[in-house]
């Protein structure tokens, strides 16, 4: 089965927060996003609320319990107390660990999973004990013994990083020796029985090669390059082609 497109609205969220205005609508992008064959949503919180706010969160999760019971939520963040009880109080399928700092503009490095033991292990512990499916950010290149720590501490998936793959826009040869990084990483994680998801700049075009080069890849989540896009074909036809560059 191809990965599945999870539709990142922080950038939606950017844009609405310009103005003290309810547009554009958070919910009414994500609900085009789903009719559109979007397999689940995706935010990311933040302290300062610069983008998605935290009272988006009731009303997404409630988007998708009423009309789109089979798609998925996906919540990700720096796991600070405040972020697992807004995990809590909002119960998504999916929690999207990263090591992220507040100030940070985006996600931009995996988890050191051998630094974070003990972070990892409580968190980790805590949000299995709720029932939700736990994913941490991985570097691109992350060796076999950081993988075997985050399988250990109970991390069901890990989220490559692909940012430099989608760096390598205008390089083909680099885009390539970065495929090969992204690939013996899915594959020491595949072997280790964790499921496989992908983030960070990635776009219409460079989804076809990544999907050829991981195969087992469960989930894409992407924001800003599909944000971009839908300003161009909107939000429904731009989710069609990114579902079609996934093989759907």
């Amino acid at each position: 089965m191809p990965a599945k497109l999870s539709v990142n609205l922080n950038a939606v969220a950017m844009l609405r927060n310009r103005r003290n205005l309810p547009w554009p609508s958070v919910t009414g992008i994500g609900r085009l996003a789903l009719q559109a064959g979007a397999r689940g949503l995706t935010v990311h919180p933040r302290p300062d609320q610069r983008h998605i706010r935290f009272s988006d969160l009731p009303e997404i999760r409630n988007l998708i319990d009423d009309e789109f019971p089979d798609r998925e939520f996906n919540i990700e963040g720096y796991p600070s107390e405040e972020f697992l009880k807004l995990v809590e109080d909002t119960e998504p399928e999916q929690v999207t660990l990263v090591p992220d700092s507040p100030e940070q503009n985006t996600s931009d490095h995996g988890w050191s999973f051998s630094q974070n033991r003990e972070l990892l292990a409580r968190v980790i512990g805590r949000l299995k004990k709720g029932g939700f499916r736990v994913s941490c950010f991985a570097d691109p290149d992350a060796s076999l013994e950081e993988l075997k720590i985050a399988r250990e501490l109970g991390a069901d998936r890990v989220e490559l990083y692909t940012g430099p793959y989608g760096a390598c826009h205008d390089d083909a040869a680099m885009a390539k020796v970065e495929l090969e990084k992204l690939r013996e990483t899915g594959l020491r994680a595949e072997s280790l029985g964790l499921e496989i998801n992908a983030g960070h700049d990635l776009t219409v075009e460079n989804l076809p090669d990544l999907v050829t080069h991981l195969p087992m890849l469960a989930e894409v989540s992407i924001g800003h390059a599909l944000t971009a896009d839908a300003l161009v074909h909107g939000i429904s036809e731009t989710v069609r082609r990114y579902n079609k560059a996934l093989g759907w």
